[in-house]
């Protein structure tokens, strides 16, 4: 069957409890109509609920949430499994079936915020035209053994090998631009002990809710964070205001470059550059 995500936005004072109670009636009949919830994330911050459920379609989905509690989705969106699986990994649930952050405590449930990053080595055609397809295939090998590397250190999880680049999700915010810091770091050093042959990466990475104003997995956040990293300087961490705004208290650094014009963002959009040099 199908996979389907639902977002619901949640009258104020609704608490996880709430919820809680509501996914247990999901339960009790949703086998009347053939479908079969798996888990959901909670953002009580913002008030919000994404379910996850194999359904025959959407309309039977909204008819087991119509009859358990009422409650129904803002929208509900197809996804394919595996690309969930990868977004948003975290399978471990309480047995309210809430999706818990990893490593913390069975209270401490998963939002359903992810930060995307993306990696984008600087003039890869040049290097190929330079030294020639192996030398280049080799200086490319090394970016992705240190963005590998940092991702497994960091708690990121690779989604695709973009050619010249790689693309990753991250639960922790604070943990991709920490990634990042590494990411940039090490190819410090890697430039600082092969002068001839210097590798410089951008970084962009935005943070956001798994369905947005598009009907696709992390569409908008997925696009900002490309279009940051395609207009941030050579090793340049840039990343959106939200990240910004999550890392608060962090302990990491952020330079305000104002408001950035970006492709296929119909307003200019405010970035910050993250502080990663010693």
């Amino acid at each position: 069957m199908p996979l389907y995500m639902d977002i619901h936005n949640l009258p104020e004072g609704t608490t996880a409890e709430d919820v809680a109670k509501a996914h247990a009636k999901d339960m009790e009949i949703q086998r009347k109509y053939g479908v079969e919830y798996h888990k959901y994330w909670v953002n009580e911050a913002g008030n919000k609920v994404f379910c996850l459920a194999h359904a025959p379609n959407a309309e039977a989905a909204e008819c087991v949430h119509r009859e358990a509690h009422g409650m129904m989705a803002e929208k509900i969106i197809e996804v394919e499994p595996d690309v969930a699986e990868v977004f948003l990994g975290g399978t471990e649930t309480n047995p309210a079936g809430a999706v818990l952050l990893p490593g913390n405590g069975p209270n401490e449930r998963d939002p359903g915020i992810r930060t995307i990053l993306f990696t984008d080595v600087v003039n890869s055609t040049t290097l190929t035209q330079l030294l020639g397809d192996e030398a280049a295939l080799a200086l490319l090998g090394v970016h992705d053994t240190i963005v590998r590397d940092a991702l497994s250190a960091l708690g990121g999880r690779e989604i695709k090998h973009t050619g010249d680049g790689i693309m990753a999700s991250f639960v922790s915010t604070a943990g991709a631009v920490r990634c990042a810091i590494q990411i940039q770091r090490e190819l410090d050093k890697h430039a600082q002990a092969n002068p001839a042959h210097p590798l410089q990466v951008r970084v962009g990475a935005a943070a956001g809710e798994p369905v947005e104003q598009h009907n696709d997995l992390f569409g908008c956040t997925v696009q900002l964070a490309a279009r940051l990293c395609a207009h941030a300087q050579p090793e340049q961490i840039l990343v959106s205001n939200a990240i910004a705004e999550l890392c608060i208290g962090k302990g990491l650094s952020f330079e305000d470059v104002g408001e950035v014009t970006l492709r296929g963002f119909g307003s200019p959009v405010r970035a910050h550059a993250a502080a990663w040099r010693q």
